[in-house]
């Protein structure tokens, strides 16, 4: 027998790509359980599936930067004492990815790439050892949404969230709808899919010398690199990335301090037109500004 949930959830988390850097995805998760029935002559109670797999999902993936293990770029320094992680993905060309955090804003995916295969099995690892002794297998299929107008791919942390949303290197890929004198404007969307494609969005509070960070005495170039880092409820966070990949405003990256950014930089370009922007974190949520 097999039970199905589609739309059991959607993860928004970042993942280090050795061509496009750091890339900022949101995946909607379905899955499939099989198994034989147990004494409710169920295979595993729908809320129990929502609640417990959900659960799982969001603790291993979710707001969390993915590291591809295996790839030849990557090296992964673990401290016992202190079980923060060091993470270098040395891209050539001035392109290389620093991170100094606590273990648990990471998932260590061990494969050469991140791909919705690789995660599909290393979440199938992960949700096997918490299944019932009836439930013999589980298919999960990863998906992105569907969206047939201009989006990009975001990364940010929000520091001052007391929830995961602190973690200094996750993110979403997210449509946008401009409008511009209240008609909608697909040249404003695609300038925003462009200028964001594949972004790292960093508050300007939040830059720091190199000497602050735990990268003070390392012997790599970083004159290419903006430098990040913050202190919230989980710990120290601290993040290089290449300028080129990134943008820094004046306030925080929450979704909707980036929408009210994109009205002010439209209004910047061309002062004499009104405008409208509807910014999305993710699937189905965001902000809306006017300007």
């Amino acid at each position: 027998m097999q039970l199905f949930v589609n739309d059991l959830t959607v993860m928004d988390f970042s993942y280090l790509c050795p061509e496009r850097g750091m890339v900022g995805e949101s995946w909607i998760v379905d899955v499939i359980l099989d198994g034989d029935l147990n004494e409710e002559s169920m295979v595993l109670d729908f809320g129990k599936v929502k609640k417990q797999l959900k659960y799982l999902i969001d603790e291993y993936i979710d707001h969390k930067l993915l590291v591809p293990v295996e790839h030849a770029f990557s090296d992964v320094r673990r401290d016992s004492v202190t079980d923060r992680v060091n993470v270098d993905f040395m891209r050539p060309q001035g392109r290389s990815i620093h991170l100094s955090c606590p273990a648990e804003a990471y998932a260590f995916v061990y494969s050469p790439t991140v791909t919705m295969d690789s995660v599909s099995a290393y979440l199938k690892d992960v949700i096997a050892t918490h299944l019932p002794d009836n439930v013999e297998g589980i298919e999960l299929m990863l998906r992105a949404e569907v969206i047939n107008s201009p989006y990009y791919h975001y990364t940010h942390g929000l520091k001052k969230h007391d929830g995961n949303c602190q973690r200094i290197a996750h993110g979403h890929r997210s449509k946008v709808i401009v409008f511009e004198e209240q008609s909608e404007s697909l040249v404003w969307q695609e300038y925003w899919a462009k200028r964001w494609s594949d972004i790292y969005i960093g508050s300007e509070e939040d830059l720091v010398e190199l000497s602050q960070t735990d990268f003070a005495e390392s012997q790599i170039e970083f004159t290419q690199h903006y430098i990040f880092a913050y202190e919230s409820s989980q710990g120290r966070f601290e993040l290089l990335i290449p300028k080129a990949e990134s943008e820094v405003i004046t306030t925080d990256t929450t979704v909707e301090c980036l929408a009210q950014y994109m009205v002010s930089e439209q209004k910047r370009l061309n002062p004499e037109l009104s405008f409208k922007v509807l910014a999305f974190e993710g699937v189905g949520k965001g902000a809306i500004a006017h300007g």
